[in-house]
């Protein structure tokens, strides 16, 4: 009867915030730090100014699709003026939005926007709860991030003008990939630390999915 009972209480589905052991220093599951940090990269006030930077970059790339789209007449530049038209319709523009069938702008925006979705999709524990909604995040912020940026920067060399609104947004993506980093590292850490206690590939697809394990839970805080 005991032996019964305590193997139902280790398969229990970690969501239920009961996970044993697993608590942060102020005694809540879904606060415990992630290795190999001494904080949780997966908590509300690390990702919160995710969300919001996003938001705004969504905003400003939207802003400037519409232009692209000729929906309104004009596009506001505080620093090089009428340099932001010139960028926006050159021809790295519009050879972009033949490639992919929407202004270049209109990417950004749809980039920023799954970066606020991503963002705010799952619990303060997801790191090692939803390994493949991390991931997900990951791949949205960071190499799209370092990839806007770069094409913001070659696309003023190349037209030989600037635009003060693609740098902002630029910015804003490369600040995103800052701040999203140390939860996607710990993600993948913990995916790893698992493989090298079990060298179960069925295991390590089913914690990748989000499906409770025992042995996954055990070297979940487990810093190498």
């Amino acid at each position: 009867m005991v032996r019964d009972e305590q193997s139902r209480v280790a398969q229990r589905t970690p969501d239920a915030g009961e996970v044993s052991g697993l608590h942060g220093g102020d005694g809540s599951a879904w606060d415990a730090v992630a290795p190999p940090w001494d904080y949780n990269p997966s908590e509300w006030r690390q990702r919160v100014p995710i969300c919001a930077l996003a938001g705004v970059a969504f905003f400003i790339a939207t802003y400037m699709a519409l232009y692209q789209w000729r929906l309104i007449g004009s596009v506001w530049d505080p620093v090089f003026g009428e340099q932001t038209a010139h960028v926006l319709d050159s021809d790295v523009s519009e050879r972009m939005r033949t490639l992919f069938g929407i202004p270049d702008a209109a990417l950004g925006a749809l980039a920023y926007l799954g970066d606020a979705i991503y963002g705010l999709a799952g619990s303060s524990r997801r790191w090692q709860y939803r390994p493949w909604m991390t991931m997900l995040f990951g791949l949205d912020v960071i190499p799209l991030g370092i990839v806007s940026a770069i094409l913001v920067v070659l696309q003023g060399t190349a037209v030989g003008a600037w635009c003060f609104l693609c740098l902002v947004t630029a910015a804003i993506s490369l600040t995103l990939v800052w701040l999203a980093y140390d939860e996607i590292w710990s993600c993948l850490l913990y995916l790893r630390r698992v493989w090298k206690r079990t060298r179960d590939p069925a295991l390590l697809w089913r914690v990748f999915w989000g499906n409770p394990s025992a042995a996954a839970d055990q070297v979940a805080l487990v810093k190498e």
